[in-house]
């Protein structure tokens, strides 16, 4: 199958080009480079054995997206690129919305006017209302949505566009995936998430700390309703999440048409001490904590029920934190500057 990959040379996508490359797929990745360096694809060739082809574009040209369908020609796309930073959102909502709406809206044009119906994309969690008790949890793909910053209400737009866009065309086939925290990297230690700048997420700051790029980590909020008073979320990794990817593009060119979101995370909840201590066990490093002040609306716990995805595609998320871990620790000691300079 000849799969087009938006934003592929990015943390979630270049995992999934290595898992689609080594099922045999044809990969074209289409990516303009704003957050991703262009010395992945050549991590993803020793990955995978196999290099995929390249559509440098920005998905907000219409012209680029449409050239890119039209000579690669892709039985599906799986649909990652957009901008993700929750704080960044707030101060650039307009960014977000152009980016990650009118992008999706002018590459389902694109699909369209060629033919190429099946689509995989690359939701997430904070399209949910926060929860606020315990009976609100685990979040199923029924539980109340209402997210609350920018990107979120983005990623819930694209949702409201895709399921409008397949009740209008009988032969769209869609999954959006709805990830809760992706962590980890590729067990080779080639490929794995590289930030740009100071990280949004807790487990790249941990590796940076651990590797001396950061000087200490700055715990935010220690005063929740939880065990240890530090916030508890549902840590995925990303190997188990790319093949999530790989088993809904399978559930929809089995024949299935319409369009479904779906849960993809473990099931279960680790406080940030929790992780902070098992990537201490991986690292063989003491990860110096300094307290900090409790970011606006942030939440005590937060974790999926997956269990849909076990039932319609076989998928059940495998791997530990301790897996998580190690796999983060050994991509970023080996890689302290990432993929280097972004070209």
């Amino acid at each position: 199958m000849n799969v087009l990959v938006t934003g592929g040379a990015g943390y979630i996508g270049s995992h999934v080009c290595v898992e689609l490359l080594e099922q045999g797929h044809n990969v074209t990745v289409f990516d303009n480079f704003s957050n991703s360096s262009r010395n992945v694809l050549e991590r993803i060739s020793q990955v995978a054995g196999k290099r995929p082809s390249l559509y440098e574009g920005d998905l907000r040209k219409a012209q680029n997206i449409g050239c890119a369908i039209l000579t690669h020609k892709p039985d599906a796309v799986m649909h990652f690129a957009g901008l993700k930073a929750v704080g960044e959102s707030v101060i650039k909502p307009l960014d977000y919305y152009e980016t990650n709406v009118s992008g999706t809206v002018n590459m389902l044009k694109a699909m369209q006017a060629f033919n190429v119906n099946h689509l995989v994309f690359s939701s997430s969690a904070t399209v949910y209302a926060p929860p606020t008790t315990p009976d609100d949890l685990p979040l199923t793909e029924s539980s109340a949505l209402g997210p609350v910053s920018p990107y979120g209400r983005s990623k819930l737009a694209v949702e409201h566009v895709l399921a409008d866009y397949a009740a209008a065309n009988p032969y769209a086939s869609i999954a959006m995936l709805r990830y809760f925290n992706p962590i980890g990297a590729h067990p080779s230690g080639l490929i794995g998430e590289d930030p740009k700048g100071i990280p949004n997420n807790l487990l790249p700051y941990i590796a940076q700390v651990a590797v001396g790029k950061l000087p200490h980590l700055t715990l935010l909020g220690h005063g929740f309703d939880t065990p240890d008073g530090t916030g508890i979320r549902d840590y995925v990794h990303i190997m188990d999440l790319a093949e999530g990817h790989l088993a809904a593009l399978d559930y929809l060119t089995a024949g299935f048409e319409g369009c479904f979101a779906m849960n993809l995370g473990t099931g279960q909840g680790h406080s940030v001490l929790e992780v902070i201590a098992a990537f201490e066990r991986a690292s063989g490093k003491t990860i110096p904590i300094v307290e900090g002040t409790p970011r606006p609306g942030d939440i005590a716990v937060c974790y999926a029920d997956a269990s849909k995805a076990q039932e319609l595609l076989g998928w059940k998320a495998t791997c530990t934190l301790a897996d998580m871990c190690a796999d983060a620790w050994r991509w970023q000691s080996r890689n302290p500057e990432g993929y280097g300079r972004r070209q």
